[in-house]
């Protein structure tokens, strides 16, 4: 990826939340483009004030990268079930940050304190699986959340489980991200 496909990636999430609100507003993308329409997984954030407002994204590429943050962008403003939805008067004051996923790899844990033992952080978005319970949290998280067993407890809470909760069955995959953000125009790469 290109920087300027991450900013082409920014105007298309951001003009698809404004159709979605009758907003009018231009994409500066070439949506024919190419590269829009290979298979790719993407998480779609929207910032506030510096505090979270919404984020929904895919862990599988099941469809373009256009088609996914339009939809992924459309969810984060209308359908993230911790927030109101999105409102018109709040359009200019969002900033969006598009994550597109690395293919997940599945992590070899015999416990708990192996799974600890494995985690990059800032470098590793985490998938935890067990049974139907699942959660992620993309490699940004880290930045609030910079201890391994933090990040874990919480991971486990977000999937509806104890903090503590640890059984034979568990599932770990990880992911690297590149993002790209409106607020400053940075891309940023994984570390490793």
């Amino acid at each position: 990826m290109l920087p300027n496909q991450g900013k082409e990636l920014l105007s298309i999430g951001r003009s698809a939340i404004a159709r979605a609100l009758n907003i009018p507003y231009r994409s500066k993308s070439d949506e024919h483009a190419p590269w829009l329409q290979e298979l790719s997984a993407c998480f779609v954030t929207l910032m506030q004030d510096g505090g979270l407002r919404g984020c929904i994204g895919s862990l599988e590429a099941q469809r373009s990268l256009l088609m996914d943050v339009k939809s992924n962008a459309v969810s984060a403003a209308l359908h993230d079930p911790r927030f109101v939805p999105l409102r018109a008067a709040e359009f200019e004051d969002i900033h969006i940050e598009i994550s597109l996923l690395s293919p997940r790899l599945a992590m070899a844990v015999q416990d708990e304190a192996d799974a600890l033992a494995q985690l990059r952080p800032g470098i590793d978005g985490i998938v935890f699986e067990y049974g139907y319970y699942r959660s992620t949290f993309l490699p940004q998280v880290w930045e609030e959340l910079s201890q391994p067993l933090q990040f874990l407890a919480l991971l486990k809470r977000k999937a509806g489980l104890p903090a503590d909760f640890w059984a034979e069955g568990v599932k770990l995959s990880r992911y690297t991200v590149i993002k790209w953000r409106e607020i400053d125009n940075v891309e940023e790469y994984p570390n490793g």
